[in-house]
């Protein structure tokens, strides 16, 4: 049985996805690479790892003025840690305390039976747990959704990591046509089967009816809005 991946890094959207008016539209390799949000701040997921474009490399995070904060592990350490100046600068007046900025108002939806086995087509759980995601999201002034497609772990990798798109793709799919979402605030991922949440709970590798029924939590899309409280 396959070692459970550790939770990578998101790579996160590309030049078809926005935030919106407030959200760079067309973030290229030259630009950032990184999601940045309606408050000009760097997206970040609900266990706070920064959101990363399809164009993140570690050379292109060096250059990135987001890079030391989001990956400064991974960057070389001249570029996270500049020379100290040869003598330090009068201390300039305390600046009057700014009013802070509204925080972000998240909320994560866990859905776990939102596909069967082998399918990319919603269940009707999963279009009514879709409905209660976007009721929620009424409350807030929404900026982004992001919905991370996963398999469970019978089948190829490649297979699965198409898999788990396509039911990305299902979930954008019914918060635009179905429930009057913008699409350029829907972000879709696909993680394949690297991160279940079965664990090593399941034994076995055959596709036998217990299995299949055992691993039905890796067959989801978990799925995350971003906003702030009107």
């Amino acid at each position: 049985m396959k070692k459970i991946a550790k939770h990578s890094l998101m790579v996160v959207i590309a030049a078809a996805m926005g935030l919106g008016a407030t959200v760079a539209q067309a973030q290229t390799a030259a630009d950032r690479v990184y999601v940045i949000d309606g408050r000009n701040e760097v997206a970040k997921s609900g266990t706070g790892l920064c959101w990363r474009t399809g164009y993140w490399t570690p050379a292109a995070a060096a250059n990135d003025p987001a890079g030391c904060a989001c990956d400064k592990d991974i960057l070389p350490k001249e570029k996270c840690e500049p020379a100290p100046a040869a003598a330090p600068a009068p201390a300039a007046p305390a600046p009057a305390p700014a009013t802070p900025k509204p925080a972000a108002a998240k909320v994560t939806l866990a859905a776990d039976a939102l596909f069967d086995f082998d399918k990319a087509v919603l269940r009707p759980e999963g279009q009514k747990a879709l409905d209660d995601l976007v009721a929620k999201s009424g409350a807030l002034n929404l900026e982004v959704i992001i919905a991370v497609g996963h398999t469970d772990r019978l089948g190829s990798d490649a297979y699965n990591q198409k898999l788990s798109e396509r039911r990305a793709a299902a979930v954008k799919t019914y918060l635009v046509g179905k429930k009057g979402i913008e699409a350029n605030k829907v972000y879709t991922e696909g993680k394949g089967e690297k991160q279940p949440k079965t664990g090593a709970t399941c034994k076995g590798n055959k596709k036998t009816k217990a299995l299949i029924e055992c691993l039905q939590p890796d067959r989801r899309v978990e799925i995350e809005i971003i906003g702030t409280q009107k």
